[in-house]
This record gives C-alpha cells, structure tokens and sequence, in this order.
C-alpha cells in the first residue's frame, strides 16, 4: 500500500521523516507553481536543497512523489475533519463543503487528485492499493454519520447509511469534474442540495 511517508527504497541510503517532509512540501509548491506536466525532479529536488539523485532515493518517479503529496493533504484533511466534526454526524457535511471551498483555491492539485484517482484504478498502479484504502475508509466514517441520522430520524427512508456514503463519494467526485470544466458551478449550493435531498423532510 502506498501511504504518506513512504517510498520504496532505492540504494543504501535510509530515508528520514524529516527529509521526506522537505521533498513533499518542494513538490507541493512546485506543483501548484508550474502544474504536474511542467513541474520536474530537478526543480523539485531544488526546492528541497538537495541533488536530482538523492531525491530518487525517496521517491522513484513523479507520479509516485505526486502520490505523496496527495496522500499527505488528504491525511491532513482527514486529522482536521476529526478535530471539526469529532463524533457530531450533523456538523460532517458542513465540514466537506468548507473543503470543497478550500480545494477551489488549488485547482492544479484538484485536477492532479482526479486524474490520479482515476488511474490508480488499474491494479498496478502505484496508487491503487492507497486509492482502495482511502475510498473503503470514507465510506467507513460517511456511513457511520448517516447511521446516526437514521437512528435520529434525519436520514430520507429508502436509503441505507451505506447508499448514502457511496452516494455522497459519487457527488463530492463528479461535483470537483464539473467545477474544473465550469468554474461557474457553485459547488456548496450543489453540494447543501444533495444532502437535503437524503435528509428527512421536516415534519410541516
């Protein structure tokens, strides 16, 4: 499985968190600076003080640095959302949509987790097994959510917790999509949509 922090090594050299941290953080900025397709290991390996070959060291090409990156701003989302929401299922989708909003202030990295999304579904992909993990996880902690709003009546009859979890993945995706091909869609007016649409309607 590929995670945040590790790469698979390459010559006697050990990797150290720290060092891996400098790479990520280069490649971040490199990424959102030039774009994935004109960002290079050497601008990279620039940023971070160190040579072309020593990054190599700790990550084997750019699709497996950019993996990193993702992976690390997803595991940074996910420690946020657990400090935000912290067991309170109503304040879940209010939390994605401020996420949504803060993805629309890095659109470069938001196309990058797509078409990386997207290719990771090949079983030999560098990603996949991280992509496997990361969906099955969401679904997890989306589900448990709308299990308490089912239990408190909130979540529309018909749907299951874990309809609703595959169902809010589905929108959060295609959502990103279309707002990369339109900038004109309002992301949190959809977003606030859909899930009134799997809310229970109010008692009139």
């Amino acid at each position: 499985m590929f995670t945040v922090g590790q790469a698979k090594s390459r010559g006697p050299y050990a990797k150290t968190a720290t060092r891996q941290a400098d790479i990520l953080r280069a490649a971040r900025d490199s990424f959102a600076d030039r774009g994935y397709a004109s960002a290079s290991l050497r601008d990279i390996a620039e940023r971070a003080g160190i040579t072309h070959a020593g990054l190599l060291h700790h990550f084997r090409n750019k699709e497996e640095l950019l993996a990193a990156v993702l992976a690390q701003r997803d595991a940074e989302e996910w420690q946020e959302g657990r400090a935000e929401v912290d067991g309170r299922s109503e304040s879940l989708g209010r939390y994605l949509v401020d996420v949504l909003l803060r993805h629309q202030k890095s659109p470069e990295l938001m196309r990058l987790w797509l078409e990386l999304a997207a290719a990771s579904s090949r079983p030999d992909h560098p990603a996949h097994d991280y992509f496997v993990e990361r969906y099955e996880r969401s679904r997890t902690h989306l589900a448990r959510a709308a299990h308490e709003q089912a239990a408190e009546g909130k979540l529309r009859e018909g749907i299951s917790p874990e309809q609703a979890a595959l169902l809010f993945q589905a929108v959060l995706n295609g959502l990103q999509v279309q707002w990369l091909l339109d900038s004109r869609i309002d992301l949190a007016d959809a977003l606030n949509a859909f899930l009134e649409l799997i809310r229970a309607p109010s008692d009139p």
